[in-house]
Formats: C-alpha cells, sequence, structure tokens
C-alpha cells in the first residue's frame, strides 16, 4: 500500500458518520483541474507506513465510525482489498472513492462485502470525458461498466462532479445526469483552485450557474444537490 496522506478525523468525508481519511498514491488520470499533484503523481513528501495506519486505527475502536479511502485512485493499489479487509475486521464502516476506471477490482471488493458506501467521480459527459482526464486515447468502456454496476444498488452510493468552468456547459451536465439516472445521489460541486493543480489557471462557476445546473438536472434525475456551496 502506497500511503501517501492521513487525516485522523473528518466530519465531511463519510456522510453521516465520523471518520478518518486514508490518501493513497497516484492515479491513471491525469484531469487538469485535480486538486493534489502530488498524490496524482504519486510524488507527494509524505509516505506513511501501512502497519502504523493499522496501529492508530485499532486505537480509535470506539472513537470513529468509519474510515475513507481514497486518492490518487484507491484501486490502483494491488493489496487495497487486503488492506480494506484489515480495517474492516476492526468494526470500521468503509467508504471507498474511486474515477471508476477499474470496474473488475470495484465489482471484487464490493461483492465481497468490504465495502459500505462507494463514491464514484463523473468526470464530464462520455464525449468529453478523454479531454475533462486529460487522456487523449482515453476508453470510456470501464466508465460505462462501473456506472453500470453501481446502478444495479450492489451497495449504497452516490455519483459526482466537479465542476470546472473550462470544461462543463449546462449541456454536459444535462448529459450526464441522462446517463446515470436512476442514481440514488447526485451532487455537483463547484471546482475550488487549491494552489496545487496540475494545470493552473481553472475556474469554478458563478454560483447562480451552480444553481442553473442543478434546477435542470433535477428534471431528469430529481435528486441532484449542489456540495459546498
Amino acid at each position: 500500500m502506497q500511503i501517501q496522506g492521513f487525516q485522523k478525523l473528518t466530519l465531511l468525508d463519510y456522510p453521516g458518520k465520523v471518520a478518518c481519511t486514508i490518501f493513497t498514491g497516484g492515479c491513471n488520470f491525469r484531469c487538469p483541474f485535480c486538486h493534489n499533484a502530488g498524490l496524482v503523481n504519486g510524488t507527494g513528501e509524505e509516505h506513511y507506513d501501512p502497519d502504523t495506519i493499522l496501529a492508530t486505527l485499532q486505537k480509535r475502536q470506539g472513537l470513529l465510525d468509519g474510515v475513507c479511502f481514497t486518492g490518487g485512485e484507491p484501486l490502483l493499489q494491488p493489496d487495497i482489498a487486503d488492506f480494506i479487509g484489515r480495517v474492516r475486521q476492526m468494526g470500521f464502516a468503509i467508504k471507498l472513492d474511486t474515477n471508476g476506471s477499474f470496474p473488475e477490482r470495484l465489482q471484487a471488493i464490493v461483492d465481497a462485502g468490504l465495502v459500505d458506501y462507494v463514491a464514484m467521480d463523473i468526470k464530464n459527459a462520455k464525449a468529453r470525458y478523454a479531454e475533462t482526464v486529460g487522456k487523449a486515447d482515453f476508453d470510456i468502456a470501464p466508465i460505462e461498466a462501473s456506472v453500470k454496476y453501481l446502478l444495479e444498488n450492489h451497495v449504497d452510493y452516490e455519483f459526482r462532479t466537479t465542476v470546472v468552468q473550462e470544461f462543463h456547459t449546462l449541456q454536459d451536465i444535462v448529459d450526464i445526469v441522462t446517463w446515470i439516472q436512476g442514481a440514488p445521489k447526485y451532487f455537483l460541486q463547484n471546482f475550488v483552485d487549491s494552489g496545487n493543480l496540475l494545470c493552473p489557471g481553472l475556474h469554478g462557476v458563478p454560483k447562480e450557474t451552480m444553481e442553473a445546473m442543478q434546477v435542470k438536472a433535477c428534471q431528469i434525475l430529481p435528486n441532484t444537490q449542489l456540495r459546498g456551496l
């Protein structure tokens, strides 16, 4: 396990639970608006020993409800299932953040009963996926497979999209909700420049634009919500 970040307490990352967050290093996407270039490239300065993390979690049994796994892309880690299993044995609920590009690994972890909640990023409408993830030759088929699997309701889940002025239009949001129609939860979250982007100079959209996107999306997916405004 390549662990490059550890937040000991969060009230935001896992809906309805007091949790901690484990950040894995490395990602197969190069989204220009990614807020943590160090994690994406696997070049972050911080590295945590997995056994030390496990020991810390053991001490926090009874204090935390859950553990969030995010990245980077956690499913890139070859031993992610084993590590999650060890955490789950301590009694923690597990939330997994993923970009959906490894549907077989996602399905295997869910089917094994290792996670309680999945948050999958929907980067953009299908026609704009390649440019949005920074991969000119990107094959969207794995993303479609992950969406299809989650829509079958094997696990509690949400879809979410980070809205960036340079990448998302109202029509893109309409195309996304048409694609994921039937999802129990979909969140639109406005881009915020963290100061550590892969490609500086990008922008969020005005609050009024976010609200207009939500109104339009709700005509197709009524449970579309705004997050972080």
